[in-house]
C-alpha cells in the first residue's frame, strides 16, 4: 500500500531520525512504508540508540533485549512518565510511600500525622486512614509492609515530656486496621524496619559524653501486648559506639539469598583484577593511585590508635594523660578532641571483633545484612555501616540482652564500612537486594573536619551511587541530574526506589527522576509544585510509579503503553453495552 511518503535514501532517513524526538520516530514508523522497511535494521537502530541517548559505546545492550529496535522502544514506551491521577486526601506534606509486596495496596505518611492505606486498582482509592495524634505523635514519616502483607510498620515522631521529640514505631494489622503494638525508637530517623514476618528492628541512643554515644539496636516482636506474659518480646541485637556526635540512622535489612541470581547484573564495568580485601571504601579519592600514596606522618595529638592487640586501654589512657600533664601534646587539646581521643582508646579494646568470613558464599544462605547510615567525623551521616545478622539472632527467644559478652566486648564492631565523603540523604535496595543505591551530597574535595559540630558544606548536586553487596564494591559511575538546596543542619531524607530496570528518586528541585539501571541514563523528569520527598514503584508492575511531595499530593504515573492498555479496558464495557443496545433494537 502506498502511504504517500517520499522515497529517500536510507542514509538520509537515518540522519533525519537522529534529530527527531523518539515519539515522532515511532509515529513515522506507523505511517511510512519506507520506514517500516528499515525499522528492523539492527545497525541503524544501534547507531540511533547510542547517539540519541548518548550512551557510551562500551556499554553493551541490555541483557534482556532481543534487538536494538525493541530496546529503543522499551525506553520510550515503558517509562512511567504519564500522570494519570493526583491524590489529594492529605492536607500537609506527604513524606513517604510504600507498596505492599503484592502491589494491591500502598501506604502514605504525612506531616498531617496520618498514615493512609490505598487500594491500587484501575483507579486508586483510599481504603483507610489512621490518625496518630491521639498517641502524641507529631507526624508519620515512614512505613513498610511485612513479607506477607499482614502487618504494616509505621514510624513517626513522638512528642514526649517537656516537648522533647523522639521516635516511635506502631504496628497496624491489615486485617482490621487495629493498632497491635508501639515501640520507642530513638533517634526518630532510625525509622525502623522488618527483619522477618513478625519481628522488627528499632533503635535507642545512650549519651556517654557531649559528642560520644552508644546506639543499641533492638529486635521486637510485633505482637508485644499479646505474647509478653509468656515469651520474650524484645532482644538486644547490637550495641555500637558512636564518635564525634554521629549516630546510627536509617536501618534496613538486605536478604543475601538471591545474590547469585539477581534480576539485573551490573557487571560490565567491574574490574575484577583490581579487587581489594579492605572492608573500608573511601569515595573521596579519585583513583587507586591516590589511595596507594603513603600518608604523611600525623601530629602527635592525632596519632593512629593501637588496634585491639596493641597497648591495653588502661595503659593508653595513662600515657595520654601523662603526655597532657607533661606538655608533650602540641597543640593543646580541646575538650572535644580529648573526649574523642579517650573514646577511641576505649573502643579499641572494648569492641567484639567481627565474625570471620562475612561475605555470603552460599546462594541458599539465610544470612541477612543490617544496613544503616553512620559516621565517624561529624554528626551528618557520611558512612554506611553493614552488620551481618546470623540465623540464631533472628528471633526474640533467649536472653533479653542477647548473647553473653566478655568484659572486653562491650561494643559490637561493624563488618563493613563504606565512606561516602558526603552527606547521605537516601538509600534503597534493588528488588533482589543485590545492589544498594545511595543518594548523597558531596563534601568539598580534600576538606578537613576540625569540629564535629560543624560539618563541611555540601553540594547542591545529588550523587546516586551504586554498591554491589556481594562484593562490597561500588559499581558504575554515580548518577546525576537531581538537586537539593538545604544546608547541612536542615538537610532531610529523600527516599528513592529501585525496580527491575529503573531507579527513581525525589529531589528538592520540584521533580522526581527516573534512570535506567543498565545504561545509567536519566529517562524522565516528573513535575510537582514543591519538593518531591518519596517515590515508589509497584513491585509487580514497574510501569507504575508514585511520587509524594510537599505540595500535599501523591501523583500516579504510568507508562505510555500502560495508559493505552488502561484506556482500552475503560472503553471495552461501553462497546459491549452499545452492542447489547443495538441487538435489543433489532
Amino acid at each position: 500500500m502506498d502511504t504517500g511518503c517520499p522515497r529517500l535514501p536510507d542514509t538520509v532517513l537515518f540522519e533525519i531520525f537522529l534529530y527527531l524526538d523518539h515519539a515522532d520516530v515511532l509515529s513515522v514508523g506507523l505511517v511510512c512504508q519506507q520506514w517500516r522497511a528499515v525499522a528492523r535494521d539492527e545497525f541503524l537502530w544501534k547507531e540511533l540508540f547510542y547517539r540519541y541517548y548518548r550512551v557510551s559505546r562500551d556499554v553493551p545492550r541490555h541483557p534482556g533485549a532481543v534487538s536494538w529496535y525493541d530496546e529503543f522502544q522499551r525506553l520510550y514506551d515503558t517509562i512511567p512518565c504519564v500522570e494519570v491521577q493526583a491524590l489529594k486526601e492529605h492536607n500537609d506534606q506527604v513524606l513517604h510511600l510504600s507498596f505492599s509486596h503484592s502491589g494491591c495496596l500502598f501506604a502514605s505518611c504525612s506531616k498531617d500525622c496520618t498514615v493512609k492505606i490505598w487500594s491500587n486498582e484501575l483507579d486508586i482509592s483510599l481504603q483507610h486512614s489512621s490518625n496518630m495524634r491521639p498517641y502524641n505523635w507529631s507526624y508519620t514519616q515512614f512505613s513498610q509492609f511485612n513479607s506477607d502483607d499482614s502487618l504494616l510498620l509505621v514510624s513517626g515522631v513522638f512528642v514526649g515530656p517537656h516537648n522533647s521529640s523522639s521516635g516511635e514505631i506502631a504496628v497496624i494489622s491489615m486485617e482490621n486496621f487495629t493498632l497491635l503494638s508501639r515501640v520507642r525508637n530513638k533517634p526518630y530517623d532510625v525509622f525502623g524496619c522488618w527483619l522477618n514476618e513478625t519481628n522488627l528492628i528499632s533503635g535507642n541512643l545512650h549519651r556517654i559524653g557531649r559528642i560520644t554515644s552508644c546506639s543499641v539496636l533492638w529486635l521486637n516482636n510485633a505482637f508485644q501486648g499479646i505474647e509478653s506474659e509468656n515469651v520474650n518480646v524484645v532482644k538486644r541485637l547490637f550495641k555500637i559506639q558512636n564518635l564525634n556526635a554521629s549516630t546510627i540512622r536509617t536501618v534496613m535489612v538486605a536478604d543475601c539469598s538471591r545474590y547469585d541470581s539477581p534480576d539485573l547484573l551490573l557487571d560490565y564495568e567491574e574490574q575484577l583484577a583490581a579487587s581489594s580485601t579492605c572492608p573500608v571504601f573511601d569515595l573521596g579519592s579519585d583513583s587507586e593511585e591516590e589511595e596507594a600514596k603513603p600518608k604523611p606522618p600525623l601530629d602527635p595529638a592525632v596519632q593512629e590508635l593501637p588496634d585491639a592487640g596493641g597497648v591495653p586501654t588502661e595503659h593508653g589512657l595513662q600515657q595520654l594523660f601523662d603526655d597532657i600533664m607533661e606538655g608533650r601534646v602540641r597543640p593543646a587539646m580541646t575538650d572535644t578532641e580529648l573526649e574523642t581521643k579517650v573514646a577511641e582508646l576505649f573502643v579499641h579494646s572494648r569492641t567484639k571483633p567481627p565474625e570471620p568470613n562475612q561475605l555470603p558464599t552460599d546462594s541458599n544462605s539465610k544470612t541477612k545484612y543490617l544496613i544503616f547510615t553512620t559516621g565517624c567525623l561529624t554528626y551528618s551521616p557520611h558512612q554506611i555501616g553493614i552488620k551481618r545478622i546470623l540465623p540464631h539472632q533472628m528471633t526474640t527467644a533467649g536472653p533479653v540482652l542477647g548473647e553473653e559478652r566478655r568484659s572486653d566486648e562491650f561494643f559490637d564492631s561493624l563488618d563493613h564500612v563504606i565512606d561516602i565523603h558526603g552527606h547521605i540523604i537516601g538509600m534503597g535496595l534493588s528488588p533482589d537486594h543485590r545492589y544498594l543505591y545511595v543518594n548523597s551530597r558531596a563534601w568539598p574535595r580534600d576538606c578537613v573536619i576540625s569540629d564535629p559540630m560543624q560539618p563541611p558544606p555540601i553540594a547542591e548536586e545529588i550523587d546516586l551511587h551504586v554498591f554491589d553487596l556481594k562484593t562490597m564494591k561500588e559499581v558504575k559511575r554515580a548518577l546525576r541530574a537531581h538537586r537539593a538546596y538545604t544546608p547541612n543542619e536542615e538537610c532531610f531524607f529523600i527516599f528513592l526506589d529501585v525496580s527491575r530496570d529503573f531507579v527513581a528518586s525525589g529531589a528538592e528541585d520540584r521533580h522526581g527522576y527516573i534512570w535506567d539501571r543498565h545504561y545509567n541514563i536519566c529517562l524522565a523528569k516528573l513535575q510537582h509544585d514543591n519538593v518531591v520527598n518519596s517515590v515508589a514503584f509497584s513491585p509487580v508492575e514497574q510501569e507504575l510509579l508514585l511520587t509524594a511531595s510537599d505540595d500535599t499530593t501523591i501523583k500516579v504515573w504510568r507508562s505510555p503503553r500502560a495508559v493505552r492498555i488502561q484506556q482500552a479496558r475503560r472503553s471495552r464495557p461501553r462497546k459491549l453495552l452499545f452492542s447489547w443496545l443495538m441487538n435489543q433494537k433489532s
